[in-house]
């Protein structure tokens, strides 16, 4: 294969990878059902090769699972599973701040996450979009930390909290709290004051734990 082939493939296997993405974020693919290689084929107008490119990103990155004779399934959870990566995040984002204590903060991050806070203002209503927004802070939380190690950890996390964060959004009320949260937490990083900002995020973690065990207990007694 062509050099520019091989890079021509690796850029819509990510394209089908956030396709993908958004599909099961949005609960549009349930877990447990089963990713029809074809369909994306036709759709991106390509072979076959891209979309498992796509699903091998997929596989690794825990969105979705490959079944011996049944092919690529979105992943389900189990509430053990949801909780060890919540849990995870908070631990990480913990480090981080220990971190951002030591290694000081960057202004041009800070701008960032100030410009994040602003766009979340202004959503009305869109729990997928709002958790997007919110991993994209989040994320910044952990550029702050300046360690590869930090980073490269939290990256592991990214799609999976994507999808599960979005059970913790689905009302504006809690939208709406988070979004205080999020504004007081950067506040308080501007004004370095890092203990309080500390113990506001790990408060804030925990909120998102309680919220996604409500709506996992939902779920059971609807069962």
């Amino acid at each position: 294969m062509a050099k520019s082939d091989s890079f021509f493939n690796h850029s819509l296997s990510h394209k089908i990878a956030e396709r993908i993405t958004n599909q099961i974020v949005s609960g549009e693919l349930k877990p447990g059902e089963k990713i029809i290689e074809a369909n994306y084929a036709e759709e991106f107008g390509t072979s076959r090769a891209p979309v498992r490119e796509s699903l091998y990103l997929l596989a690794t990155d825990g969105l979705i699972e490959r079944i011996p004779r049944k092919g690529a399934v979105v992943k389900g959870y189990s509430e053990a599973e949801v909780y060890d990566l919540l849990e995870l995040r908070l631990m990480i984002e913990n480090l981080a701040m220990k971190r951002i204590r030591t290694r000081g903060i960057d202004e041009s991050i800070l701008q960032k996450m100030q410009d994040l806070v602003q766009e979340m203002a202004e959503i009305e209503g869109d729990g997928k979009r709002y958790a997007s927004l919110n991993l994209e802070f989040h994320k910044q939380i952990i550029e702050l930390s300046k360690s590869d190690i930090i980073k490269v950890m939290y990256s592991r996390l990214g799609r999976p909290l994507l999808a599960l964060q979005r059970m913790s959004f689905l009302q504006e009320e809690h939208i709406q709290k988070s979004m205080e949260e999020h504004r007081m937490f950067l506040e308080l990083l501007m004004k370095s004051e890092m203990e309080a900002a500390s113990a506001l995020l790990e408060k804030h973690n925990h909120n998102v734990i309680q919220r996604v065990e409500s709506k996992l207990l939902q779920h059971r007694s609807n069962i």
